[in-house]
């Protein structure tokens, strides 16, 4: 144990971010969607049932997000635009510049990026943060998630190189998907 983790662990400082093989919760937090299909309204994770899905979170104004973050969604996605079973999402998870991190932003930000993918917008309770920040347990933005078909969350992380992603996507696709029930 490092000596900063010492300290955090002695201070009694919270839990590691993530919530890796655990349950994916709830997205019933999102406010806004954009890029649904024809005639539905909203998204929750039960909606990617029986597909391995990447969820993104982001803030229109984080440099991260933009330097790192969408290119490699706009990667790992290309990467599979012809497998039905995997899914990509991105949501906004405000936790600051509430002014500047809007709903439109979001939609933009994920346009400029040419994703043709959902995109929500969660800035969390009246003054608060994003409800998908603290179910995930994210440690900020960029952040990656990576759900199994069981709707297990397998990776969450500040990062991911689009390789890894890939070779991690391949490996769930190839698993045989556990049963669990998604948290509300």
């Amino acid at each position: 144990m490092g000596l900063a983790s010492g300290l955090l662990t002695i201070a009694g400082a919270q839990a590691a971010p993530g919530i890796e093989g655990r349950p994916a919760p709830s997205w019933d937090g999102v406010r806004e969607w954009y890029n649904l299909p024809d005639g539905v309204e909203a998204l929750d994770i039960s909606d990617y049932r029986g597909r391995v899905l990447y969820l993104y979170g982001f803030q229109s104004w984080c440099p991260g997000c933009h330097r790192h973050g969408f290119p490699t969604l706009r990667a790992v996605s290309e990467a599979f635009t012809e497998e039905p079973g995997v899914a990509f999402v991105a949501i906004q998870t405000v936790f600051e510049g509430f002014g500047t991190n809007t709903s439109p932003k979001a939609l933009a930000t994920v346009q400029k990026y040419e994703l043709d993918i959902p995109v929500g917008h969660d800035p969390g309770p009246k003054g608060g943060r994003s409800t998908i920040l603290d179910r995930y347990r994210t440690g900020g933005t960029p952040w990656t998630i990576v759900i199994d078909r069981g709707g297990r969350v397998r990776y969450n992380a500040f990062s991911i190189d689009a390789e890894q992603a890939v070779e991690l996507i391949e490996r769930l696709l190839a698993e045989e998907p556990p049963v669990t029930e998604v948290d509300g």
